[in-house]
């Protein structure tokens, strides 16, 4: 494109703003989720073209990081960040872009269909310039989703991890799952947290509901006994399933001065039993 062009580019934008709008805003709600928002895209949709028309008239339409470009990029990174939140897909997020398409289209025809090299030149840049927009919303809309889903994983980590107080100095920190690197960060730092604000002097980590123990999730294991143990807290492992000891003896995995129990309870048991507490039934009518 080349000056006269752009500046006739932008003119049809600004004077054709309603009518481009109209069009663009029936194609987006045909392609778009149930539910669609007309007034919140037809906000987004009145935004775009007026930093595309601003844009457009600075000229170079092929370098999307150029800065006159910089408002529209970030409105984009807006727009996805928020559908990505909102459930849409990255088809229906990128058409917010391509279906603009065929609305610019229909009013170069009619301001440029004189001028055949001019409309030949305007068509070439729009499709070019369109597809390189579309393209970025995709990117960005899957950059954004990452994170949501990022986030997520990250608080499904924080609450499969919780740390129960069953006795004034005893914790519980049962495991569900699989223990990776990850994981083994959040559940060291979950538990050293509470020890330090319970002062508990006894640790219980039971893996009954973690599927399978090998190598690394021993060490994972120790390396969470140790933590605890410069904090001042001692560790009794519980739910040691006959499968997960023959596993460990097979490995030859040594837990050291660890103490181990089959259930729960029986870890409970031991843990009173070293906090110099006991459990006893009452009479009825005592």
């Amino acid at each position: 494109m080349n000056a006269t062009i752009e500046q006739q580019m932008s003119r049809m934008l600004t004077g054709n703003t309603a009518e481009i709008l109209k069009d663009w805003l029936a194609l987006q709600k045909a392609h778009g989720p149930a539910g669609f928002d007309e007034a919140d895209a037809r906000e987004k949709s009145a935004l775009f073209l007026t930093l595309l028309s601003r844009a457009i008239e600075n000229g170079d339409t092929g370098n999307l990081t150029a800065p006159q470009w910089l408002e529209l990029r970030d409105m984009l990174g807006d727009l996805s960040r928020q559908r990505a939140q909102q459930g849409f897909t990255p088809a229906q997020t990128a058409t917010f872009v391509f279906s603009l398409r065929q609305p610019l289209f229909n009013h170069i025809r009619r301001d440029l269909g004189q001028n055949a090299q001019g409309l030949a030149d305007a068509v070439g840049k729009i499709s070019v310039l369109l597809d390189a927009l579309g393209l970025y919303t995709t990117d960005m809309y899957q950059r954004r989703r990452e994170e949501v889903i990022s986030r997520q994983q990250q608080e499904l980590l924080e609450l499969s991890t919780p740390v129960v107080e069953l006795w004034d100095g005893i914790l519980a920190l049962p495991l569900i799952g699989t223990l990776d690197s990850a994981r083994t960060q959040v559940v060291m730092e979950s538990l050293l947290e509470r020890i330090v604000e319970t002062s508990a002097k006894i640790a219980i980590i039971d893996i009954t509901g973690v599927p399978t123990v090998d190598t690394l999730v021993a060490q994972h294991l120790l390396k969470t006994v140790a933590a605890a143990r410069l904090m001042g807290a001692d560790c009794i492992i519980s739910g040691i399933r006959p499968q997960i000891a023959q596993t460990i003896v097979h490995l030859g995995v040594e837990l050291g001065s660890v103490i181990t129990k089959a259930t729960l309870a029986d870890a409970f048991r031991i843990a009173l039993q070293r906090s110099s507490l006991t459990v006893a039934r009452v009479q009825a009518g005592a």
